[in-house]
């Protein structure tokens, strides 16, 4: 039996997606060109950035298409900005110790103008060292320019952006919000996030993967392009787009926001699982510890289950659980393909040799019981030949 609880890595293609996709490629026009193909190809993207602008309550030009989330990443962290005809120079960037690798990077910033500032042991960000570092920023050689993730996709945590934002904002910075694993898991009011910045992945909520947006939360406000050209996206990314990947990406939206209606027994499900996961070692008569649930004292995405099982080594059981069929992770999917230490954890304090038990198991509304029982059951026979 094939068991798929991986989602935070990539959600499974939704129909509606692939039907939009399929429908997209076989438009021959070039959506610059400005004859009839050319238009309708130009039509089905312009629907799809209004479809996004509704559902996060912009205006369409503030929508700007990516391949992906790094590269919005990658475009966004940069030390300039454009407001309307001029220009807005950031001399640092301020990440959290717990984003994306994307965005650890640092985008185009030296890595001597990058600095990060730390997480609580619970997983939530720092807001105390946020406030220190943003209060001893040299405003003379620029504004600061600050990297939140709303939630963390290895813990699931949901971090406490707009109370960032209002510290940011304090010190005439700027904010740039990562929500590709919030987008279409829980409830967003763009608005009130307080960022200039947002970005979002298709292939998270059911999209093809390789195509993504910024959505610039201020009017005039845009980045600095990366790719430099044509006049593609309101000359903010230039090249041909995707179409076909952009449609794909306008159906998943719409799916999301139906989603998040019924959003209620992907949590109960994901309880289900921490409880079975406890009665499991449970019944190995102490021979086994408890499993440690990461982040779980604060709010956390409704499919996310990030654990750790002292002595079940984290490479050990992918491969066993791997052979029976059923895909899970030790984190990020990001990386380099190998089992590596997190860095998310390491930030959180979690002690190396624990960090190295990890699992993450992510579902979503195509998860089913059958699903779960499988992976249970399996984890059961990993854990009694472990005692």
């Amino acid at each position: 039996m094939q068991c798929y609880l991986d989602h935070n890595a990539s959600a499974p293609l939704l129909s509606e997606a692939k039907n939009a996709m399929f429908a997209a490629i076989d438009l021959v026009g070039n959506p610059s060109s400005i004859h009839r193909e050319g238009r309708k190809a130009r039509k089905t993207i312009e629907d799809v950035r209004q479809n996004l602008a509704d559902v996060v309550k912009v205006d369409a030009n503030q929508i700007i298409f990516t391949s992906g989330a790094t590269e919005a990443a990658q475009t966004v962290l940069a030390s300039k900005l454009r407001y309307g005809s001029t220009s807005v120079s950031l001399s640092h960037l301020y990440v959290s110790a717990i984003e994306h690798p994307s965005v650890l990077a640092g985008g185009r910033f030296d890595a001597d103008q990058i600095t990060k500032f730390g997480v609580e042991e619970s997983g939530i960000i720092d807001l105390g060292e946020l406030e220190k570092v943003l209060a001893v920023h040299d405003h003379n050689l620029g504004a600061p320019l600050v990297a939140v993730m709303l939630a963390n996709n290895e813990t699931g945590v949901i971090q406490p952006v707009r109370q960032a934002a209002e510290i940011v904002r304090a010190h005439n910075g700027y904010l740039c919000v990562d929500a590709v694993q919030a987008f279409g898991k829980v409830s967003i009011d763009f608005s009130d996030l307080g960022a200039h910045f947002v970005f979002v992945s298709a292939h998270k909520i059911g999209g093809p993967k390789g195509v993504g947006a910024i959505i610039c939360m201020e009017k005039d406000l845009t980045p600095q392009p990366l790719i430099r050209g044509g006049g593609q996206e309101n000359l903010s990314r230039a090249g041909t787009e995707n179409v076909a990947a952009i449609a794909g990406f306008g159906a998943a939206v719409t799916r999301a926001a139906t989603d998040l209606a019924e959003r209620q027994h992907v949590g109960r499900m994901r309880d289900r699982i921490e409880l079975d996961l406890e009665e499991i070692s449970r019944r190995q008569s102490n021979k086994v510890p408890l499993p440690v649930f990461f982040g779980s004292s604060q709010p956390r995405l409704d499919n996310t289950s990030c654990f750790a099982v002292d002595g079940i080594k984290a490479e050990t059981a992918l491969i066993a659980l791997d052979l029976q069929g059923i895909s899970v992770s030790s984190g990020s999917a990001c990386s380099s393909g190998r089992v590596n230490q997190s860095h998310v954890l390491g930030a959180m304090g979690v002690d190396p040799d624990l960090a190295e038990c990890t699992l993450r198991v992510s579902i979503g509304h195509q998860t089913t019981n059958e699903e779960t029982r499988h992976f249970l059951n399996v984890w059961q026979t990993i854990i009694e030949q472990r005692s």
